[in-house]
């Protein structure tokens, strides 16, 4: 391979993946807003919401586990830079509708670089705490719909996701 594919930046001239120099971009203010949710049995959620859940606070522990995943983001997808984060929050909350439990999760930084993955990565591991901890109960739970809400900061502009 001797072209890269137009607008991947962690693909070298020969086809190899690399990490990307950051090191001449200016510093700005970043942020970036991802969701998922956990699609459970309506009795799932009750029992979450009651706080009768055989491994204890669900929704704690899984903020918690959002907010630590985001923190090593680097340790856990190749070539994501190493980033100080000025804020990291999750948010969780339950939705009869689908029936299950919303997750958003925002982070930011003044860098070189975004933080959407860490963003991203939070809404994954808070998801993925959900249905660890509610296993014994609803096997069947659904994670679904990760993705990236907003960011802004950087050249690249702001993006908001329609509808």
């Amino acid at each position: 391979m001797t072209d890269k594919p137009a607008g991947l930046t962690h693909i070298g001239e020969t086809g190899e993946a690399r990490m990307v120099d950051v090191g001449a971009k200016a510093e700005t203010i970043r942020s970036a807003t991802a969701e998922g949710h956990v699609r459970m049995k309506p009795e799932t959620l009750a029992l979450i919401e009651s706080g009768n859940a055989k491994k204890g606070d669900v929704i704690a522990t899984a903020r918690l586990a959002g907010i630590m995943g985001a923190k090593q983001t680097a340790n856990l997808i190749p070539l994501c830079h190493p980033l100080m984060l000025t804020k990291i929050a999750v948010d969780i909350e339950a939705d009869t509708a689908l029936p299950g439990l919303r997750v958003v999760a925002t982070a930011s930084l003044s860098g070189r670089t975004g933080v959407e993955m860490e963003a991203l990565t939070a809404v994954s591991i808070a998801c993925l705490t959900i249905y660890d901890m509610a296993k014994a109960a609803d096997r069947e739970m659904e994670i679904g719909a990760i993705r990236l809400v907003e960011k802004s900061g950087g050249a690249s502009g702001d993006f908001k996701r329609e509808g």
